[in-house]
C-alpha cells in the first residue's frame, strides 16, 4: 500500500500542474486541485524528501490542518523553514492548530499535550496565536491571522477563503459550532512568503 501511495504522489507531482498546491498530512483528506501527501513521502523534517519532488521556490500553496501540534517547537521551526524554502514568492502555508487560549475547559482538556481528544496523546505543543506567529516569523514568514482567541477570551475572526485551503476545524465549518456557540475552533492563519 505504501509504495502505491508514493507512486500516486509522484505521478501527481510530475504532471507539472501550473498551481502546485499540497496538503501536508492529508490523512485521507481530498480537496479538488490539491495534492494530498503523508509523512512517509513528504516529511516536514527531512528536506531530502522534498528535493525528490520539488525545487526551491516551486510550490504555490501548502495546507496543514492540525499537524504542527504533533511536532516539538524545534521540529515546528524546521518544518516551517522547509515550507518556506519550497514555496514560491507570494506563496503561502495555510495552517490550523488547536487554540491554547480557547476559554472552554473541555476543549483545552481535549487538545492539550496528552489530552483526552483523538490524537492528543501525540500532541507535543499547545500553541497560542502569539507562539505560533513567532515560530513562523522566525522561519521568515509574514503571518496573517484569521481565527484565534486572545488572552482575555475574546474570539477574533477575519474572513478567509476556503477555496484557498479548507480548514474544517474552524468557526464556519466545524459541525460542533451550532447555535452560535464556538465549541471547537482552531488558530487559523496564512504564513506568507512575502516577495
Amino acid at each position: 500500500m505504501r509504495s502505491f501511495g508514493v507512486l500516486l504522489f509522484k505521478i501527481k507531482i510530475h504532471q507539472k500542474l501550473p498551481n502546485q498546491k499540497i496538503i501536508i498530512g492529508a490523512s485521507r483528506k481530498a480537496i479538488s486541485g490539491w495534492i494530498p501527501s503523508e509523512a512517509e513521502f513528504l516529511n516536514l523534517l527531512d528536506s531530502t524528501t522534498w528535493e525528490k519532488f520539488f525545487g526551491p521556490c516551486s510550490i504555490n500553496a501548502l495546507l496543514a490542518e492540525h499537524v504542527w501540534e504533533h511536532l516539538t517547537e524545534q521540529e515546528g521551526l524546521i518544518a516551517a523553514s522547509n515550507c518556506f524554502k519550497y514555496l514560491k514568492l507570494g506563496g503561502y502555508l495555510r495552517l490550523a492548530v488547536p487554540d491554547g487560549l480557547h476559554p472552554n475547559v473541555e476543549y483545552i482538556e481535549s487538545v492539550k499535550v496528552g489530552g483526552s481528544g483523538a490524537g492528543a496523546d501525540n500532541h507535543k505543543v499547545l500553541y497560542t496565536y502569539r507562539t505560533i506567529q513567532t515560530l513562523l516569523e522566525q522561519a521568515g514568514f509574514k503571518v496573517k491571522l484569521y481565527e484565534y482567541f486572545d488572552e482575555s477570551g475574546k474570539f477574533h475572526y477575519y474572513n478567509w477563503n476556503p477555496d484557498e485551503g479548507m480548514i474544517t476545524r474552524s468557526k464556519r465549518f466545524d459541525w460542533r459550532n451550532r447555535d452560535g456557540q464556538l465549541k471547537y475552533t482552531s488558530i487559523v492563519l496564512d504564513a506568507i512568503k512575502a516577495p
